[in-house]
């Protein structure tokens, strides 16, 4: 029997499980959605067992509440295989009027035009990602995210990461999908990705909405996708980069496909954070562009452990994929959300944190050490930018918490000038 190894929403779920009457639980397939649900859920539905499906079906066209019945909390499984389900969840809440009563799990976007009613008040939404390095116990987790967003001041110095660049890059290609982590071989634990990526380009991205789209073309969208991950590059850039193999693609195409591998949870590209400190004509606001998982860009580019250890410039854009993925995951619960920031000065910053009491902080990503000099210059560059319109103009927003740049080193640290050197190897 395999080993559950323990989730970040674990706490949520069973939280959220006493304070409203379903959750939704979305995300990429193969991330544990169903793994999770299944440790809170004391009745199941599977609606994809191909040996009931069509009774399912039939049912739910006269009856869907009888699919409803069963013990509470009650697990229906890949929900948006019948789409009225949703309707069903919330007039079944709505009728009994009791908490924790459902656990929904979906592995795509639902097309609002197939459920009448949001659900908002009845149905609780929570996004699971693939696992972090603390989730498959890589990172030793000897600095909680947020308690630096509580006590900007703690003692940090010292304190000392267990991962090698080696197994950095191997975590980065194996990536956070949970049964990768019950191979073994590593070849195994690497095919998993790739055995997922085809199965998007070749089933998913078209089932989605039963729209036929050429398996080829999706796999030359996804690869050059991941050519400029972690970049601003434009819907152009990547066009004309696939009309170099396919001529008649068109920015429609482009369009309809992104739509469709975000619908799926593998794009997760990240927005611009645009603050008032400089003129709207100076900031660049395009999305920066992310997969949901680093393995994604790794397999799609065919690359491999052994050759990102010689070529670690492009193992730096993966490098800040998988730190979005983690540093994500570890502010979840305190309603964290992930931008950027870049103007046309060359001020920027990788990442800034939000939580939902408007405390944020300013992140660069530098894999190794000798570029840590320059990714704190732009964070005390922009911070400084922060506090004089904060002084100067009257500025409505907060300091920022702390300034850090997370890296592929084995020390934290404070500096002198006060920005955090983080390892993403001690981060939880």
């Amino acid at each position: 029997m395999k080993d559950y190894l323990p989730r970040y929403l674990d706490n949520i779920i069973e939280e959220r499980l006493n304070m409203i009457g379903a959750i939704v639980i979305v995300g990429p397939k193969w991330c544990g959605k169903t793994t999770t649900a299944k440790k809170f859920a004391k009745s199941v539905l599977q609606l994809q067992d191909p040996d009931n499906i069509d009774s399912y079906m039939e049912l739910s066209s006269f009856k869907p509440s009888k699919l409803l019945e069963g013990e509470k909390p009650r697990l229906i499984d890949e929900w948006q295989n019948i789409p009225v389900l949703w309707d069903a969840v919330r007039t079944s809440v709505d009728e009994i009027g009791e908490d924790g009563l459902y656990l929904l799990t979906g592995s795509t976007v639902i097309d609002d035009e197939n459920i009448m009613h949001s659900g908002t008040g009845r149905i609780s939404r929570i996004l699971m990602k693939p696992m972090s390095l603390y989730e498959s116990r890589e990172s030793n987790g000897k600095i909680k995210l947020t308690d630096l967003f509580k006590n900007p001041e703690m003692d940090i110095d010292g304190i000392e990461s267990d991962l090698s660049i080696e197994d950095l890059i191997f975590a980065a290609c194996r990536g956070g999908w949970p049964e990768s982590l019950n191979k073994k071989t590593e070849k195994a634990q690497l095919f998993v990705v790739e055995n997922y990526l085809q199965n998007i380009c070749e089933i998913d991205v078209s089932a989605i909405d039963n729209v036929k789209r050429d398996s080829k073309k999706v796999d030359r969208f996804i690869k050059s996708y991941a050519r400029n991950i972690s970049t601003l590059a434009s819907n152009t850039t990547i066009i004309k980069d696939i009309k170099e193999k396919y001529v008649d693609f068109s920015e429609n195409t482009f369009v309809s496909y992104h739509n469709a591998l975000t619908r799926l949870f593998v794009i997760d590209d990240i927005d611009s954070w645009n603050p008032n400190i400089r003129s709207a004509s100076a900031m660049r606001s395009g999305p920066k562009r992310e997969f949901i998982d680093p393995s994604i860009a790794v397999a799609a580019m065919n690359l491999n452990p052994e050759g990102l250890l010689f070529d670690l410039n492009t193992f730096g854009f993966i490098f800040e994929t998988l730190c979005i993925r983690d540093l994500s995951i570890y502010t979840y619960d305190e309603g964290g959300t992930i931008s950027y920031y870049r103007d046309k000065h060359g001020l920027e910053a990788d990442c800034i944190i939000h939580l939902k009491n408007e405390d944020y902080a300013l992140i660069e990503f530098k894999l190794g050490s000798n570029k840590i000099d320059e990714g704190a210059e732009n964070l005390l560059k922009l911070e400084g930018l922060i506090k004089r319109n904060i002084r100067e103009k009257n500025l409505k927003m907060k300091e920022p918490k702390f300034l850090a740049v997370v890296t592929g080193t084995k020390y934290a640290y404070t500096r002198e000038d006060g920005v955090k050197v983080l390892p993403i190897g001690v981060l939880r």
